[in-house]
Order: structure tokens, then C-alpha cells, then sequence
């Protein structure tokens, strides 16, 4: 079962009509003992200009769906629809999709002009309309000043830029990206992310982005699927996705995480209290559809709790072994009672700065709904 997060937008999502909806679907490759089931019963509906983002580690099996959507590959089980119609069977030119790739495939011998008309030349568009079109595509893409350049000659940012406009030329309802960005350099992917998304919000095109990198994830989507080993795990907006993980593996994999060990003490309406090996009581979160009991593992991320000089009346204490500083925040490594690892990421404020020190006996204060109960 996929766990669709509640959070400030999920619900308004939920609403809007489905440009893409993945039923059922399975992907299996190969038979006997080369049997690889590549997606495992797959659904998921992504919305009408949505930037959704498929996530997840390298043989999860996004892009083997991304590849379904294109008509690259078809699903062994199940449907793929494209604003309700099943396109499941459909040869990849006859869906109105297209996609970028890792490699962005372009023809260096052309101008960047020729590149982005390249595909409107190809299905008999008139020469006005295609030079109509390409103008569009280089003032969206801001790059008016390069229109003549070979594709040879220019940047890899640019290029990648070329391969955008080439693919949103035709005005497909749907993009599809994968991993377009893995190319470039950390700068020049950073400028990119910001890109990409208002080039998303201009055009209004559904973008599904498939990427193993959390902060493309969290920096441009809004949704995010979590996929490992063929299934998604979650669903939700970045922020529900990072504030409240509904598995272990979804905590793991987004941005760092502390668990611990806890019991219920009493759970109602998708809340719970929860007692801490410290004996103390905390409210938690539990993940939808779920009914916690006995037993559970807990998440905290590092910046949502902060040390304290009382040790008594925090809800966690222990030893600071460690302080690690890095500039705009410092990592305070900890030793909770009953030998349990904990770290705590402090925002470094020059006017509200502490003096903490390795060896000292603290308390740790948690932050309001920050606790989250795990499925497993």
C-alpha cells in the first residue's frame, strides 16, 4: 500500500484532475531464474501541472516506469492512462509525451535553433510555424544571443537548456525527465533545480523527474514519490514527505534522521503518546491508515531538537561526545542514556550562541509535532 502523506497542499493536489495514472501496474523482465520484477504493483496519479518527482536508489525501479509513460517499455500487468485514456499500448510517437534524457542527444552538427526545431521539422509543421515556435522556445530557455551556435560549442548548462526547449517545442501534455542534471557540476545543477521550475511554472506542462538525488527532490517537486525495490513507498509534498516519513527506508534515504526505541501508551485519529526510554511522554505523529501499538520505532530529525542545560526536565538527556561545526549550523553528537546515539543540529545565531562542550551531561529538548511513529 502506497502511504499518501497529509501536509499544508496535499489536499488541495488531491483535487485537481490526473494527467498520468499508473494502475496496477507490474514490470517484470526476463523469466525462470533471470526473473526481475522491476515494478511490483505500482499506482500512482500525477496531476495536471504537477512537478512530481519519482525518487529513490539506483534499481528501484524509476525509471523503468518513467520509461512506461514514455512507450519505451510495456507494463507486464496493469494500465497506464493519460488523462483517462490508456495509453498502455500505444508505440512511444503516438503519445503526446516527451522526454529528456541523461544524455541530452543532441545533434552537434546543428545550431541550437535547428536542434530545438528539429522534432516540429519532423512532423511536417509549416517553416513559419516551427520558426514561430523555436523563437518562443529560445526566449523561454533565455537563449536568444546563442540561436546560431552549434550545439558543440556551447556550455553543458546550455546544452541541457537546448534539450528543455527541444522537448517542450511541440507543447507536449507531459515532459519527462530523467535525470537530466546527474551531468553538471554542483554549481551549475543548483541553478538548473531553480530553472526547471520556473520553466515548469511557465509553461504549465505535468513534469515527472526522476532522480536519486533528495535535494533535487525536496528543491523543485511538488510531490514526491519514494521508490524502493519496485514499489513506492510514499507519496506526498516535500515537506510531509521530510517532516513525517511514514517508513524506515523513506526516513533513511531523506536527509539524516535519529530513531528510537518507544512504547504507545495511547493512540487515537492518526496521534499518539508515546514513552521514551527515558520514561518520559511525548506526542507523536503515526503515519495514516495506521493503528500503532505496543512497541514502535520513533524518527527525530537533527535540527528539531536543541540541547538544553536541564537534564531533568528534558524529554531525552545524555553525554555530548562530539561538536562538529560547519558554518551556519554545528552537529552536536550525543550519548543518550541507555548507550543510544542522538544528534542534535543547531542553527549557529551569533547573538543566541551557547557554549557547549564535549563531556558534558545535557538535556534535549524535541520541538512540537516532531516525533513520527514508523510503519515497521
Amino acid at each position: 500500500m502506497v502511504v499518501e502523506s497529509v501536509a499544508a497542499g496535499a489536499g488541495a493536489a488531491a483535487n485537481r484532475r490526473a494527467a498520468v495514472q499508473v494502475q496496477e501496474v507490474t514490470k517484470i523482465f526476463g523469466s525462470g531464474e533471470e526473473r526481475v520484477v522491476a515494478l511490483d504493483d505500482v499506482s500512482v496519479a500525477v496531476h495536471e501541472n504537477e512537478f512530481f518527482t519519482l525518487l529513490g536508489p539506483s534499481g528501484c525501479g524509476k525509471t523503468t516506469l518513467l520509461r512506461l509513460i514514455a512507450g519505451f517499455d510495456h507494463p507486464t500487468a496493469g494500465a497506464i492512462l493519460l488523462h483517462g485514456a490508456d495509453i498502455s499500448a500505444l508505440p512511444p510517437f503516438r503519445r503526446p509525451v516527451n522526454t529528456v534524457f541523461q544524455s541530452y542527444a543532441l545533434f552537434p552538427h546543428m545550431t541550437v535553433a535547428d536542434n530545438i526545431g528539429f522534432g516540429l521539422k519532423m512532423q511536417g509543421k509549416p517553416t513559419d510555424e516551427v520558426a514561430r515556435a523555436v523563437d518562443d522556445m529560445l526566449r523561454l530557455v533565455r537563449m536568444e544571443e546563442l540561436k546560431n551556435r552549434q550545439t558543440s560549442q556551447i556550455s553543458g548548462g546550455q546544452q541541457q537548456r537546448v534539450a528543455l526547449a527541444r522537448a517542450l517545442a511541440p507543447h507536449p501534455k507531459v515532459l519527462l525527465l530523467d535525470e537530466p542534471l546527474s551531468a553538471l557540476d554542483l554549481k551549475l545543477r543548483k541553478e538548473m533545480q531553480i530553472e526547471l521550475k520556473r520553466l515548469q511554472n511557465e509553461t504549465g506542462i505535468t513534469f515527472i523527474f526522476v532522480t536519486h538525488d533528495q535535494e533535487e527532490a525536496l528543491t523543485m517537486s511538488d510531490r514526491v514519490a519514494v521508490m524502493n525495490q519496485g514499489r513506492i513507498l510514499q507519496v506526498g509534498s516535500p515537506r510531509a514527505i521530510y517532516d513525517h516519513p511514514a517508513e524506515r527506508f523513506v526516513a533513511n534515504f531523506i536527509g539524516d534522521t535519529n530513531f528510537l526505541e518507544a512504547d504507545i501508551v495511547s493512540a487515537a485519529n492518526g496521534e499518539a503518546t508515546v514513552r521514551l526510554a527515558s520514561g518520559r511522554t511525548v506526542r507523536a505523529t503515526a503515519p495514516e491508515g495506521s493503528a500503532p501499538e505496543g512497541k514502535v520505532t520513533v524518527v527525530i530529525r537533527p535540527e528539531h531538537a536543541r540541547l538544553a542545560r536541564g537534564r531533568d526536565e528534558a524529554p531525552l538527556s545524555g553525554r555530548l561526545e562530539h561538536v562538529v561545526y560547519f558554518g551556519t549550523d554545528t552537529h552536536y553528537h550525543l550519548r543518550l542514556d541507555g548507550d543510544v546515539p542522538f544528534v542534535v543540529r543547531m542553527q549557529n545565531i551569533r547573538d543566541n550562541e551557547e557554549d557547549f562542550r564535549a563531556g558534558e551531561e545535557l538535556g534535549v529538548e524535541i520541538a512540537r509535532n516532531a516525533v513520527q511513529i514508523l510503519k515497521d
